[in-house]
């Protein structure tokens, strides 16, 4: 069974979704440790309710980003964890981290990407008038918000929909789309080939999921 850690900055929904997930066996991972750069991340308490270990790295005692990524990896590392799982972790992390992890840090961005990288995702899709919006698993790259496409998950752009109303129905969505972007990792059914990520042949009609609203 693989080992995955997961990092936080907050309440962490993403991660409480993982955890569900493998106490229902529906997630063949060991979740060895939660680890948050705040201090006073709610997710650490629910992850510590849940029996993981949960540790916190406050960045803010670093006096540079590179310091803070050094003394996370070090963290990190005594887990030896098969996988990085960034769930709502609100940092932009240094080339050499995400080289050093290369291959094995995953990461869930609220659009669809390469559309609306960075924040405020929602009001700007709302902004420009399209008319579907999503959420976004990928591998990590030095670029933000950027590398290998793992699972993408669709749902239409209501003509009432504010930017809280939007961000509620993706979350639900983001929440069945990154467990199986790990299960799939889990069970060794994608590959890197390229930059491109290759799903085993039983997933390939599987990598969006598109909302009944909009079929």
């Amino acid at each position: 069974m693989k080992k995955i850690v997961i990092l936080i900055s907050g309440r962490g929904s993403n991660m409480e979704a993982l955890i569900a997930a493998s106490d229902a066996g529906q997630l063949p991972v060991n979740i060895a440790a939660v680890i948050s750069n705040r201090p006073d991340a709610k997710g650490l308490e629910t992850a510590a309710r849940a029996g993981i270990t949960a540790h916190f790295i406050d960045h803010k005692t670093f006096a540079g980003r590179e310091a803070f990524d050094a003394a996370l990896a070090e963290c990190i590392d005594q887990f030896s964890p098969d996988l990085v799982v960034l769930a709502g972790f609100m940092r932009i992390l240094s080339e050499g981290f995400v080289r050093h992890y290369a291959g094995r840090l995953m990461n869930i961005h609220p659009s669809l990407l390469p559309s609306f990288p960075g924040l405020h995702t929602h009001q700007r899709a709302l902004e420009e008038g399209v008319r579907i919006h999503g959420c976004t698993v990928h591998f990590v790259t030095p670029t933000l918000d950027h590398g290998p496409v793992i699972i993408q998950a669709a749902i239409p752009v209501l003509d009432g929909d504010t930017e809280e109303s939007l961000a509620a129905r993706i979350l639900v969505q983001e929440h069945k789309v990154y467990p199986q972007a790990i299960r799939w990792f889990a069970e060794d059914k994608l590959t890197l080939e390229n930059g491109r990520v290759r799903l085993s042949a039983d997933l390939a009609d599987t990598a969006v999921l598109i909302s009944p609203e909009v079929r």
